[in-house]
């Protein structure tokens, strides 16, 4: 395994000299991430989407050297003033809620002018946002610095007239005409930054996708990439925990609607849409399609497609700042997120130690240097939308938490440029190395229980950090939650192990079902035994179909599959049929210290990340799953390996 590791970094510091040597101090394209792009000098590739291939990817390699900075320059307003809930008509007549607050004096009168503006767009109605900014409420620190602050709760949402479609066509398009009606008011100065967290990250993205010309920036704050693949189908398997707590707290926030009160010509005609849009339209029949299966709806289409940002992060082009977590839900898209904008734009990325809501939060900031995430908006705004030179375009292009290491750590670029590929193989012995097993080595088996997981770092993780705020022993100790799995362990390392990017398993099994899941998680494992869960990844037996030309590769080999996901890419396993399962482990940034393990469990399922829809659920209950680790069929994971110098 040392070995290995050793000639790993050897030839990623040959590479390195190379890369250097053939750079000339010339060349590349400049970049809006603050530096130069080299044509080609990783070995990455990129992750396709729906409707483009794998390429070859760039590395960014200038503002390398780059630190964070304090920024907190002195307000320049009081107070904040929110004026009365005003209605933004769209084309179609319907009403959309628009919660407006302005820069004020020390009276708490509106200031005279017109500012640059800050647009969120919201389904967790914008009066919420009032009470918890994170749901969309004006930031007092960008208002008294010179901003205008409105957020609007989407169609069919908070006080908003409609039907609620989740990102749907309709709301798109409702997107542009909202800011075409900001620019029009007389406290706009005509320049927009788009901004928000989770949902409202999300239609920051889409928004400034549209190259409308008003909108100068973008600073979203957890955004989804792909909503099949994120989240609500990870592996082809509907996640039971956040979907409907999410879906839940939409229609409910739908429904607390003091229009209806105050205004009930247009409140209580809101509140009944709403109500019968949830039941009827939106929220309950795309859950029970879910779980029952629906090929529209269980299947990759159209549908995830429309919803998918990444699909369309490639036509940004205004400065984008996207801030993720290393266990929130979206943790899969984010770093892809800036890899998708930073050819045509400045584009910066954050990734803190966090679930969704401690995320939102930007908890434990500042730290290590990196500032909050209030400031840093305001730095990024000042610079992007005001057009003042405050260094933001000198920022570190990428800050990782690395788990381990316990520090934030900036590179020029994700993927890492100095990552290299490594293969390790799952043997027999349930040892974990770099040598591919022998002929007779011996397989292990698993009991197919749709369970395990259940309290686990997962347990967390899905449900946006909310239950992780009790001190379960189970969330920082895989141990018990890994007791019905395989474990597979390294020696103990020798020197410090640094892995940054995505993982693949690619699992060899058989089930005496019909067919099944499989759950692989990685772990750091401690001098005393304690495995503490880094990242994991689930999937379909029955949908491991991949698409080559679109699955990620690192050194030539295929480090992230890209799965389909449809009808037609179902391919039946039978019973006692051994088949080669690919699995995508979602990115991580960590160090596996000198005297550690390395661990990879695999497991029958991960219940609070996906449970199959019911018509799979049925053909995967009482099998015995056999995980094979021979010469003929080598289980295995690929891994980015990165110098650990590069930690310092």
């Amino acid at each position: 395994m040392n070995q290995t590791l050793n000639q790993v970094l050897l030839a990623t510091a040959c590479s390195l000299l190379v890369a250097v040597s053939g750079c000339g101090g010339g060349g590349g394209s400049d970049s809006a991430s603050g530096g130069k792009i080299a044509a080609s000098k990783s070995e990455w590739t990129t992750l396709g989407t729906r409707q483009v291939t794998s390429t070859t990817g760039s590395d960014i390699t200038s503002n390398a050297d780059a630190v964070w900075t304090d920024y907190n320059p002195a307000a320049t307003y009081d107070k904040t003033k929110q004026l009365p809930l005003q209605y933004i008509t769209m084309s179609d007549g319907t009403l959309l809620a628009a919660y407006i607050t302005l820069p004020a004096d020390a009276d708490g009168n509106a200031a005279a002018g017109r500012y640059p503006t800050v647009l969120i767009q919201t389904a967790y109605n914008g009066v919420s946002g009032q009470l918890v900014s994170a749901l969309g409420g004006a930031d007092p620190l960008l208002v008294t610095h010179g901003y205008a602050s409105i957020t609007v709760d989407v169609r069919g949402t908070g006080q908003s007239q409609g039907s609620w479609e989740a990102f749907g066509p309709q709301e798109q398009a409702d997107y542009a005409e909202v800011v075409d009606w900001v620019t029009a008011q007389d406290w706009c100065d005509g320049r927009i930054g788009v901004q928000g967290v989770s949902y409202l990250a999300i239609t920051a993205i889409f928004t400034a996708a549209q190259r409308h010309p008003a909108v100068k920036a973008a600073f979203p704050i957890v955004p989804i990439g792909d909503g099949y693949r994120d989240i609500v189908f990870t592996g082809g398997q509907v996640n039971p925990t956040f979907i409907p707590i999410w879906l839940g707290l939409v229609s409910v926030l739908g429904l607390t609607n003091p229009s209806a009160i105050t205004d009930p010509a247009i409140g209580v005609p809101v509140l009944l849409q709403h109500l019968l849009s949830a039941v009827a339209g939106f929220q309950v029949p795309t859950t029970l399609k879910a779980f029952a299966g629906d090929p529209g709806t269980a299947y990759d289409g159209d549908f995830w497609k429309v919803r998918s940002p990444l699909e369309t992060d490639g036509q940004i082009t205004v400065p984008t700042f996207v801030v993720g977590g290393l266990h929130d839900l979206f943790q899969r898209s984010e770093p892809m997120s800036y890899e998708a904008i930073k050819t045509q734009a400045p584009t910066k990325l954050l990734i803190g130690p966090w679930t969704h809501l401690q995320a939102a939060l930007g908890e434990g900031l500042p730290v290590d240097g990196v500032p909050t995430l209030s400031q840093i908006t305001l730095r990024w705004f000042d610079q992007y939308v005001k057009g003042l030179d405050v260094g933001a375009d000198k920022l570190p292009n990428v800050t990782q938490w690395v788990s381990g290491y316990e520090h934030y750590v900036t590179a020029s670029d994700w993927p890492h440029p100095l990552a290299s590929a490594q293969r390790l193989y799952l043997h027999g012995d349930k040892t974990l190395s770099t040598s591919a097993p022998a002929a007779d080595e011996s397989a292990n088996k698993i009991v197919q229980l749709p369970i395990e997981g259940l309290c686990s770092i997962s347990t967390s993780q899905w449900t946006a950090g909310i239950l992780g705020y009790i001190p379960l022993p189970c969330f920082s100790n895989s141990n018990s939650t890994e007791r019905s799995s395989v474990k597979y362990e390294t020696p103990v390392m020798a020197e410090d192990t640094y892995l940054n990017g995505p993982i693949e398993a690619d699992i060899w099994m058989s089930t005496t079902a019909m067919d099944a899941g499989l759950s692989v998680r990685v772990d750091d494992v401690d001098a005393s035994g304690v495995a503490k869960s880094l990242t994991n990844g689930i999937q379909t037996a029955s949908l491991h179909a991949v698409d080559d030309s679109r699955s990620r590769k690192l050194d030539g080999q295929t480090i992230q599959p890209w799965h389909p996901y449809t009808q037609e890419s179902v391919q039946a396993v039978g019973a006692n049929t051994p088949v080669l399962v690919p699995v995508e482990i979602f990115a991580t940034s960590a160090m596996i210290a000198k005297g550690h393990k390395l661990r990879v469990a695999v497991g029958a399922s991960d219940l609070p990340q996906g449970v199959p829809p019911v018509p799979t659920l049925l053909q995967s209950l009482a099998g015995v799953l056999t995980i094979y680790s021979n010469a003929a069929m080598p289980s295995s994971v690929v891994i980015p390996v990165v110098p650990a110098s590069a930690l310092n």
